[in-house]
């Protein structure tokens, strides 16, 4: 998938149906001049529902169609006859999708599941017929009930990505590269910070025809959780994700300052995402030899596992693969 078709936010109005009128209707035919009432109901109106759909990574089906709305339903007729449903509209979505009010930015549901169906809009009611109003002091009631209004309004759809590991490091630290090299995904790699605009996911190949899913998250800088390099907008697709791969260049001025910068960005996006499992990995170490890794050992952070890799070089890899798939497992 191209950068240019990953779609994460999108924002949708939707109307349901009106329910169909009830039918004010009274029983007539050959020698029965003046048969009881025997109008239906009106038929329901059309539901706006979502659909959790695992084959879907992007909202971008949703980007040139923002507009959905239901049909009403039918009215009632003679012989107690009910109107006709209106037609459901059905809105597929990927999995890890977050629906809000666009009005009051209330989180109203959330689609983890595939098949999960979502009723966003009800349709109105159908309005009963007269034969409901029947009574023993009322033999032909003459009205019936309208049918409900159905309802509308806008809503916003957000994609949080659904990854067992997400990539966490600052712009230009070897995600994208990292990304390319353990999987079959093909990001935009360039030698300049924010190469990538948009997560991008991968399947990693894993022993005995094992697998899990990889995100590139695009770079955490300073300040992210405020809005800050559009941090807020990278910040939400970490949720998701099992477990933290933090990724810090070897040639990095202070290892233990970024790690710290990426940590309290995490913390005052979610202190949830405190709780993940996290893992350390070195990236370019083909510029050190094994001395060079002893002393800086030294002054990694200790309350995190590290391992020191080079995607350029295949430097690590395999035993990367090994530590992330026990971490997923455990």
């Amino acid at each position: 998938m191209t950068e240019g078709n990953f779609v994460d936010y999108i924002k949708i109005f939707a109307s349901s149906g009106n329910g169909g009128k009830g039918s004010v209707h009274l029983h007539r035919e050959k020698y029965i001049t003046k048969g009881g009432p025997d109008g239906g109901d009106g038929g329901r109106g059309g539901h706006i529902i979502l659909i959790g759909d695992k084959n879907m990574w992007t909202l971008f089906h949703l980007k040139f169609k923002q507009h959905f709305k239901a049909t009403h339903g039918g009215a009632g007729s003679k012989g107690r006859s009910t109107g006709k449903d209106g037609e459901d509209i059905y809105i597929n979505v990927p999995l890890g999708t977050v629906v809000r009010d666009s009005e009051t930015q209330e989180t109203l549901y959330e689609i983890t599941e595939d098949k999960q169906e979502i009723i966003l809009l009800q349709g109105g009611k159908g309005g009963r017929g007269n034969w409901h109003f029947k009574s023993s002091t009322n033999q032909t009631p003459r009205y019936a009930q309208p049918g409900m209004e159905g309802q509308e309004g806008w809503y916003q759809l957000e994609l949080k990505i659904l990854a067992d590991v997400g990539l966490v490091g600052f712009p230009n630290a070897g995600k994208s590269t990292l990304l390319s090299v353990i999987t079959s995904a093909k990001p935009k790699i360039a030698d300049y910070a924010f190469t990538t605009l948009k997560p991008n996911l991968g399947i990693v190949k894993y022993r005995g025809f094992k697998s899990f899913v990889m995100a590139d998250i695009p770079g955490i800088i300073e300040g992210a959780a405020e809005g800050k390099g559009l941090g807020h907008y990278f910040l939400r697709h970490i949720e998701r994700n099992s477990t933290l791969l933090f990724l810090i260049p070897a040639d990095s001025d202070d290892i233990q300052k970024e790690y710290d910068i990426l940590l309290n960005e995490l913390k005052k996006h979610n202190p949830e995402l405190l709780d993940k499992e996290r893992l350390l990995a070195i990236s370019k170490s083909d510029m050190l030899d094994d001395e060079l890794k002893e002393e800086m050992t030294q002054e990694l952070p200790k309350d995190i596992p590290h391992i020191f890799i080079s995607s350029l070089a295949n430097e690590g890899i395999i035993e990367l693969k090994d530590k992330l798939w026990a971490m997923l497992q455990g």
